[in-house]
């Protein structure tokens, strides 16, 4: 019996699923339109009916591994185990997906002149962290634990940058005695200066 032709949304994923395995497996030096194209079974036309170039299809490849993270906002009823836990989440695919862009595509930046950071830029609106954090912090203000009025953009994503600098530097997740580090003495202080002297937990700061 002949296999299932594979349409639209379906032959897509499947595209896009081979040539994340070409850049992980290959790198930006051995990426091309044909290598994806037998790996996924299929011929170039295909492919270039979707992308017009190895740099389109790499940029659409790396959105994808973002939409394939999956974060899960905690409610532990502190702010502090909140942004820990989600932190943990994160280390795992989020190392991945640093490696993917930090290391894996080092000949994407050169040839197009642009920068990890330009990437992760345009990754942002894919990332599921953004909706989590904001689900953790909308819940620290209804339990009165924040004022939101006072966190800027910076703050919130603050332990986050840190961790994702982290692991772009070693390219490992990041040990769970420097999570401690970064939510206890950067960011919690940060937070409750930002609320006026309370602590997280809505005691005040002697």
């Amino acid at each position: 019996m002949a296999a299932e032709r594979r349409r639209g949304a379906a032959l897509e994923q499947a595209l896009l699923d081979a040539a994340c395995a070409e850049l992980s497996e290959k790198s930006y030096a051995g990426f091309t339109i044909e290598s994806v194209a037998t790996r996924a079974g299929t011929s170039t036309p295909v492919l270039y009916r979707r992308w017009a170039d190895k740099q389109e299809l790499v940029r659409a490849a790396v959105v994808h591994a973002a939409r394939s993270v999956q974060v899960e906002p905690p409610d532990t009823g502190r702010l502090r185990d909140d942004v820990l836990e989600l932190m943990r989440q994160g280390n795992a695919p989020g190392a991945g997906l640093i490696n993917m862009v930090s290391v894996h595509l080092s000949g994407y930046f050169q040839e197009t002149g642009t920068s990890p950071a330009q990437l992760l830029t345009l990754l942002a609106p894919e990332l599921p962290l953004l909706g989590a954090v904001n689900t953790i912090y909308r819940r620290a203000a209804d339990r009165g634990e924040i004022d939101p009025d006072r966190l800027t953009d910076r703050m919130k994503t603050l332990p986050f940058d840190l961790q994702r600098a982290q692991v772009m530097m070693t390219l490992q997740p990041v040990p769970e005695a420097a999570l401690d580090e970064i939510v206890d003495t950067i960011f919690l202080p940060l937070v409750r200066t930002a609320a006026g002297g309370s602590t997280i937990d809505g005691r005040k700061n002697i």
